[in-house]
């Protein structure tokens, strides 16, 4: 068996590198996101479906906060939601989420409709140092980093 010569390991060793390094992005990927790096966080939902989300006048941004446990609560634009959080081969959901139940204007109700319907099915799952995506079968909801949850 033949040894590759030192002129031809360092580019292979160096183009190995360099393309690990070009994947890191600072990202946790899907199937390596724990509930340690969910747990104790507040994130504030800021895209649907690569679209900004429209805030008027005093509204809060809608959230998705994990507590102990892997206890899900928040806003999906009207009514707060609870459950409990489930990971599962790098997906995400809500199991059987509850909702309060107040009327919404329009333009919320579609936020919370996206929100409600990708945070109780499993969607693929991203976590990096500044935020959240989860990919549903129907929307992609981008959410940062806003707090600690104490």
């Amino acid at each position: 068996m033949k040894i590759l010569s030192k002129k031809y390991l360092v580019p292979v060793v160096a183009s190995v590198l360099l393309a690990a390094c070009s994947q890191s992005d600072n990202k946790a990927s899907n199937a390596t996101v724990t509930a340690q790096d969910l747990q104790h966080h507040n994130w504030n939902l800021v895209k649907i479906d690569g679209e900004a989300i429209q805030l008027k006048n005093k509204e809060q941004a809608p959230r998705l906060e994990i507590g102990e446990k892997m206890m899900a609560n928040g806003n999906a634009g009207c009514n707060n939601f609870f459950g409990q959080g489930e990971l599962e081969k790098g997906k995400f959901r809500i199991e059987k989420m509850g909702m309060t139940m107040k009327m919404c204007l329009d333009a919320n109700m579609d936020v919370e409709q996206a929100m409600s319907q990708t945070l109780s099915d499993w969607s693929d799952i991203t976590v990096t140092k500044q935020g959240l995506e989860l990919k549903g079968a129907a929307h992609t909801l981008t959410f940062e980093l806003k707090d600690w949850v104490n």
